[in-house]
Order: C-alpha cells, then sequence, then structure tokens
C-alpha cells in the first residue's frame, strides 16, 4: 500500500464547509500576545537591573575586609545610660 492513495482517501474525507470564520484570529488572542510581550519586556528589564547590582567577579579578595566598627561586646562600644555614663556589659 502506496501514500498517495491513503492520502487521497484522508483529503477526500476532510471537512468542505468551514464557515465564514474558519482561520480568522480573534482580537482576544491579540490582546493575549500583546500582553505577553509587555510581560517579557518588564521581566528582562527588572532582571537587567538586578544583574547589574553584582559585583564584577565572586572571587575572593586579596586582602581580608576588617570591619569598621568595634564588636558590640566590649565597654568602649557599650552604649550609654539615662545618666550618660557608659556601662559595663553584663553588670
Amino acid at each position: 500500500m502506496s501514500i498517495v492513495p491513503a492520502l487521497s482517501l484522508l483529503a477526500q474525507n476532510a471537512p468542505r464547509d468551514t464557515g465564514p470564520d474558519f482561520g480568522k484570529a480573534s482580537p482576544v488572542g491579540l490582546v493575549v500576545v500583546v500582553l505577553l510581550l509587555i510581560a517579557t519586556f518588564l521581566l528582562v528589564r527588572s532582571m537587567n537591573k538586578q544583574l547589574r547590582k553584582l559585583p564584577e567577579s565572586f572571587d575572593e579578595p586579596d586582602q581580608p575586609v576588617v570591619d569598621a566598627e568595634p564588636d558590640a561586646g566590649t565597654p568602649e562600644s557599650a552604649p550609654p545610660d539615662a545618666n550618660g555614663t557608659k556601662r559595663e556589659p553584663g553588670g
């Protein structure tokens, strides 16, 4: 059995009356496509903003980072009490 007779048999049984609106796109489809394009544009723009915030490299720095603030447990950094005198930690 060859493929040509099978295709001709399928073509004869295809529906001929498809109606006046057959093959026409609906306006809802256009709205969906436009909304998807807008969403894609906004997502790409947001992703670019986030990528600009990243450092150039995630490699370890050559020198260790030194904290600018002293430890909270030392008396020098303890907050003053109501009198204005510094409190000792733990007491």
